[in-house]
């Protein structure tokens, strides 16, 4: 007799933990958010002025290459999150100039962080070995800017670019030139609650729930979320002065993220540390706003 796998945790709509350890990733949430879990294929065609193209390294670490129709002048970005592929093609679609490498990050509680921080610093190394023609890539080779390339991810993907920022400082990287970071709404938060994780409206793209939840399975076994990676500013967390070589970064926050106090806390610790940090907020939304554009089915205001 076959014995039924039990659950034991859950996100709800995002992922069951079954008690031998497997996980079922099966969408059962809210359907206008159902796109975040669907996979899209590569094409290695243009539509809508986007080629994509999945490679395996040497390494055996998994990119997907997408590649702007329009070459006029190209600059290579390196997105340190896969999850959100809409978002990743929307960039580059709406910035003709730009080519992205997404990394397919390996997941928690699979495998659990900083496994992902790894991979992000792996690609960026990969990146270099292809700027030093160690490594070849046509698509890269051809069109890409190794002098000018950025850091960029969004929620959790936000925590994982300050974390290869920060150890990219002790790497020689050249002849890659990394020329900026951009954390977009970076999963920032501590153990203890703030006011606006008690105010702030939940989304489907952000709940207590999942900020809980989520973490519990990502960040190592007995860690809090005062552990370095997502709270980078907290006494647990190399001190932000000590960081050597960090890029220029751009900081997007929105002003009703459920977790806006504890990133704003991020921020305010970069600029006492006297780190380069411009700060951009979304005025009238919430954490991952875009996404919920994407689908049709949220606000616009960009403020």
């Amino acid at each position: 007799m076959v014995q039924e796998k039990k659950v034991i945790d859950e996100v709800s709509g995002w992922l069951r933990l079954f008690d031998d350890g497997s996980v079922d990733r099966t969408w059962t949430g809210p359907p206008q958010a159902k796109f975040m879990s669907d996979a899209v294929p590569p094409h290695r065609h243009f539509i809508d002025g986007i080629a994509t193209a999945d490679i395996i390294t040497a390494d055996g670490l998994k990119l997907r290459i997408y590649l702007p129709e329009k070459q006029e002048k190209t600059t290579t970005r390196k997105n340190s999150q896969y999850s959100y592929t809409s978002t990743v093609e929307a960039s580059a679609s709406t910035r003709p100039i730009a080519m992205v490498v997404s990394v397919y990050l390996r997941r928690a509680p699979e495998h659990r962080l900083p496994a992902a921080c790894d991979d992000g610093l792996a690609a960026l190394l990969w990146l270099r070995s292809v700027a030093g023609k160690q490594s070849h890539e046509p698509w890269l080779s051809d069109h890409g800017d190794f002098g000018r390339v950025f850091l960029i991810g969004d929620s959790s993907g936000g925590n994982i670019v300050h974390q290869v920022a920060a150890r990219a400082g002790h790497e020689d990287l050249i002849p890659l030139k990394l020329a900026g970071a951009i954390p977009i709404h970076p999963g920032f938060c501590r153990s203890r609650r703030r006011k606006s994780e008690m105010e702030q409206p939940e989304t489907p793209f952000l709940t207590l729930e999942m900020v809980d939840k989520f973490l519990s399975l990502a960040l190592p076994v007995g860690a809090t979320k005062d552990h370095p990676i997502t709270c980078p500013m907290g006494e647990h967390a190399p001190p932000l002065e000590e960081l050597k070589n960090l890029p220029p970064y751009m900081y997007c926050v929105a002003e009703q993220d459920l977790i806006k106090d504890t990133e704003m806390e991020f921020y305010e610790a970069m600029k006492k540390a006297k780190k380069e940090v411009e700060l951009f907020v979304s005025n009238g939304v919430g954490h991952s706003f875009y996404e919920q554009d994407s689908c049709g089915d949220g606000p616009h205001n960009r403020g």
